[in-house]
């Protein structure tokens, strides 16, 4: 095997290495000399697209490629690129769920770019990050409410996508430093952009709702499997009858169908992975089984179509998806009814994703293991379900203060 050939200097040269996962990668070095007559030595990792090289051709391909551009003096410094310039690839290189990806470029457009955007990277310091944060927490709406600040755990959000931008210019050797380093640039903390207040219902309550909507709500089947199973409102737009075998009593849960907004094209639906990226199977009840089968007919009443395995469980009258913000406006509108007529004090007001958190802490307080509860919920590990659901866990402080009364007796005896 012949090696390969040592480039002279002032050639640069292509670098072999190895990911975290141990995965052969190539890079390249090569000088650019600077107006002021000194050179300055260049490090990439990535192309321009951000894709790593994979063959020792390709780098070399790459580097005869920069070093043209040296001779003919047309090499850009990248870290001179104005900062929604960079941001703008970054978002059209992401491997991520189309609404997700539509997330991050509502957000940077909104709360980025008018601020930093003309901004070469080079120029980014924390402290231009944490002036922008705090503007955004005093005047940051671009909305018809413009002038009153952004809530914390938005700008958290915001912080959480810039940092994950340029820790990638890092990587890339764009930059020495993340400029949008979350320790440095003091975005709200955690405890700060804490998530809403969850306000599950009691048994008692979610079983008048489900009483009452059984003969007032077209969607009560909706209703009852959320309350049910605890899923997400994405992933029960993205049910469909095959992923439900009311035989065995059992739900596969593989996907989740979320709003996807464009600037200029409007706002579409698509289904991506489910929150964790995984899917999951859970059992159903004899009582869930006999609404769904219910539902099943009802739909196929409606047109055989939409009653077929791969229909839509949840879909409109056409067998679309239903709209995931118009639905839960749907819940709210049923709920308002539903209170007007049992009394507010009989069903109180929560908002459609209670209804998950209402499974999870009638189960929890009923002392259901925390592992099966979790994975009930589709949550990445059963800590996760301990963090959010800690407060509603039965305590035995009691039993625990008597325990320790006795130890004290026992050896006060002795």
């Amino acid at each position: 095997m012949t090696s390969r050939r040592r480039r002279p200097p002032g050639e640069g040269s292509v670098f072999e290495y190895r990911t975290r996962a141990g995965a052969v990668r190539f890079g390249i070095k090569f000088v650019v000399p600077m107006p002021d007559g000194r050179r300055r030595a260049v490090l990439r990792r990535v192309d321009a697209g951000r894709q790593p090289w994979l063959t020792y051709e390709a780098a070399a391909d790459a580097l005869r490629e920069a070093l043209v551009r040296v001779r003919r003096q047309e090499w850009t410094e990248p870290s001179r690129q104005p900062a929604a310039e960079y941001l703008e690839t970054w978002l059209d290189g992401l491997r991520l769920a189309p609404s997700t990806v539509a997330s991050y470029r509502k957000n940077i457009r909104l709360h980025a770019v008018p601020y930093i955007g003309a901004v070469p990277l080079a120029s980014l310091t924390p402290q231009r990050f944490a002036a922008l944060y705090r503007q955004l927490e005093a005047s940051g709406r671009a909305d018809h409410r413009q002038g009153e600040g952004l809530s914390a755990r938005t700008v958290r959000y915001v912080a959480t996508i810039l940092h994950a931008a340029f820790r990638e210019a890092v990587e890339a050797g764009i930059l020495a430093r993340n400029p949008a380093d979350m320790n440095r640039a003091k975005p709200p903390t955690a405890r700060q952009a804490k998530a809403p207040e969850m306000h599950p219902w009691t048994a008692e309550q979610l079983a008048a709702f489900l009483s009452w909507s059984a003969g007032h709500s077209h969607l009560h089947a909706a209703w009852y499997v959320l309350a049910g199973t605890g899923m997400r409102r994405g992933e029960l737009l993205a049910l469909r009858w095959r992923d439900i075998d009311l035989e065995a009593g059992t739900m596969s849960i593989r996907r989740s169908a979320g709003v996807v907004r464009v600037a200029g094209q409007g706002a579409s639906i698509a289904e991506g992975p489910t929150k964790s990226g995984s899917p999951r199977v859970i059992d159903l009840d004899e009582d869930l089984v006999t609404v769904l089968r219910a539902w099943r007919r009802e739909r196929g009443a409606l047109a055989l179509q939409l009653a077929r395995d791969g229909a839509l469980v949840f879909g409109d009258h056409e067998g679309r998806h239903r709209h995931p913000e118009r639905f839960s406006r749907t819940f709210a509108e049923t709920l308002a009814r539903c209170r007007r007529e049992l009394g507010e004090d009989a069903v109180p007001a929560i908002r459609l994703h209670d209804l998950r958190h209402t499974h999870a802490t009638l189960m929890l307080s009923r002392r259901e293991d925390i592992k099966m509860v979790s994975a009930r919920l589709g949550h990445g590990s059963p800590d996760i379900t301990l963090r959010v659901y800690a407060h509603v866990l039965p305590g035995d402080q009691k039993a625990a203060a008597a325990r320790f009364a006795a130890l004290i007796r026992e050896a006060k005896g002795s």
